[in-house]
């Protein structure tokens, strides 16, 4: 974890999550909201979308090379690596653009369904998984579908019930962040999000990774397609780990640490 500060590893510790401001340059920034908007503009050309339908769309990396590139960002990956270790996958990528929508009564959980619900690492272990959490939309006020977290709850377990309150439960943050910065987050933490009362969408997009032995989230295998157009590095993060045979997934192939390296 060396390349997290005393005070950066100290709050993940404690409170179970980073803010990372200005991760995205505006360039990024410009470009990756102008195909979120294009990919958006589409979906609401269905005939069941309405105003306030949430587009949520997941593999993205299968629909254009800037989503590629994004799962080795040279300021989240490194975080990531010193995280989780190199054993690691993307096992998601998502786009979400949340319109505005008072109604919303937004919601908290954790990540991993029903199995990893009950499941909590210890401050010296390893994270299960660890999301990335990119901010395209300036989110300087509450109440603007703000991702929200309850720090240190990812040290306590959430209740099969729910939380009565959900994103507003008195301990809950509202994270408060400009466009190009990010989030950093495992797997326990409760996390969510609250009713967009701003007159603007709030649009983000999140990079999921977990270890070699995990399942990935939002597909079963890359596509030929999508393996052509990666770099050997990018090919080995989301599944090519060569000929398989039993035991492939909880022992990486020998030059993994090497590939990884930033």
């Amino acid at each position: 974890m060396g390349i997290l500060s005393k005070d950066q590893k100290q709050h993940w510790q404690e409170q179970g999550y980073l803010v990372l401001k200005g991760v995205l340059s505006p360039e990024e920034v410009q470009t990756l909201t102008a195909t979120v908007d294009e990919m958006d503009a589409e979906f609401r050309k269905q005939e069941h979308v309405t105003a306030d339908s949430v587009f949520d769309r997941r593999n993205v990396m299968e629909d254009n090379d800037i989503f590629v590139n994004l799962m080795e960002h040279p300021v989240t990956f490194p975080i990531v690596l010193a995280l989780l270790g190199p054993y690691v996958q993307l096992s998601m990528s998502e786009v979400i653009v949340r319109p505005p929508n008072p109604k919303d009564k937004g919601y908290l959980h954790t990540d991993g369904g029903q199995a990893m619900r009950g499941i909590r690492v210890s401050e010296t272990s390893s994270p299960l998984q660890v999301k990335i959490h990119y901010f395209l939309t300036d989110l300087e006020d509450a109440d603007s579908g703000n991702f929200t977290v309850v720090p240190g709850s990812h040290n306590r377990p959430f209740p099969e019930e729910g939380v009565p309150d959900g994103p507003y439960l008195p301990e809950a943050v509202q994270l408060c962040v400009k466009a190009g910065d990010a989030a950093v987050f495992p797997h326990a933490l409760w996390h969510g999000v609250v009713a967009n009362r701003s007159q603007q969408p709030r649009k983000t997009l999140i990079y999921c990774y977990s270890h070699h032995c995990f399942r990935p989230f939002d597909y079963e295998k890359a596509s030929p397609e999508l393996l052509e157009r990666c770099t050997p590095r990018q090919r080995r993060l989301i599944g090519d780990i060569g000929d398989w045979k039993p035991g492939s997934y909880f022992y990486s192939p020998a030059d993994q640490g090497e590939l990884m390296k930033v």
